[in-house]
């Protein structure tokens, strides 16, 4: 993978060719809380190829081969990342107006970058988002914590990240920490001028159908795409819905 110099240190990333040189919709991938480019497998691969598009994926610092972090997380680390990071790597990269792809806390990235740069996105599909803190996400990352110590998932995850712990303990730590319980994105939802498409599965474990359903109150553009027998990652558990989706989607996306 090639790595960019940031100022928090490199970032991996990696730009996959559309299957059409016309197209002018670069699509960018945010992963989800314990995601990097490889924990995407061949997900980007076959976007390039179903929608025409050059995709481009990184992993967020302390993830991946990126550099590790080199303080803890605050609170608003996904805001951190919306108005700091991201606007970084794609002005290095020179990406202007992207459709923006988030997984979970990507979704919730893509929210805020475009809440507060209208104008600067084509558009966003959001897979699994939050914008506010559930019960259900907090009792699943808890079982996420327990898994953590007692299984095998630690050694699983070290397979993609070269400080694990950092990467586990970043994530878990934040969202059961009793001051994120008031984290809330739905402010920036009005100011999103982009067309949205929200999808989720009906079976989230970490987090209800109320989450994609205040995006759509709240944006002035969105359509919802709710998956049955689907659960946290609909891009892996049904990738053909997903990909003829946002496919589709794209296709309706108004011209520039």
């Amino acid at each position: 993978m090639p790595f960019l110099d940031a100022p928090s240190g490199r970032i991996e990333y990696e730009r996959i060719a559309g299957a059409s040189q016309a197209s002018a919709d670069p699509i960018v991938l945010l992963h989800e809380g314990l995601g990097s480019i490889a924990l995407w497998r061949g997900f980007p691969a076959r976007l390039a190829q179903s929608t025409g598009s050059e995709v481009i994926v990184y992993s967020r610092h302390g993830h991946g081969r990126s550099a590790p972090l080199t303080a803890p997380r605050a609170v608003r680390y996904m805001h951190d990342e919306a108005l700091t990071d991201l606007p970084a790597l794609l002005d290095t990269l020179r990406v202007e107006q992207p459709i923006l792809l988030g997984h979970s806390d990507g979704g919730s990235i893509a929210l805020i970058y475009a809440g507060v740069h209208p104008g600067a996105v084509r558009g966003i599909v959001t897979i699994a988002p939050h914008v506010r803190v559930e019960d259900i996400s907090v009792r699943s990352i808890a079982a996420a914590k327990v898994a953590y110590e007692t299984t095998d998932l630690r050694s699983r995850l070290a397979r993609y990240h070269d400080d694990v712990d950092g990467v586990f303990w970043g994530w878990n730590r934040i969202w059961l920490n009793s001051a994120f319980r008031d984290w809330n994105i739905e402010e920036y939802l009005p100011r999103i001028d982009c067309p949205v498409l929200a999808i989720q599965g009906e079976q989230d474990e970490y987090g209800t159908m109320d989450q994609i359903e205040r995006i759509a109150r709240g944006a002035r553009s969105v359509e919802l795409l709710k998956l049955a027998q689907c659960r946290h990652s609909p891009h892996r558990e049904q990738p053909e819905q997903v990909l003829t989706g946002v496919a589709n989607w794209m296709a309706r996306l108004p011209r520039r």
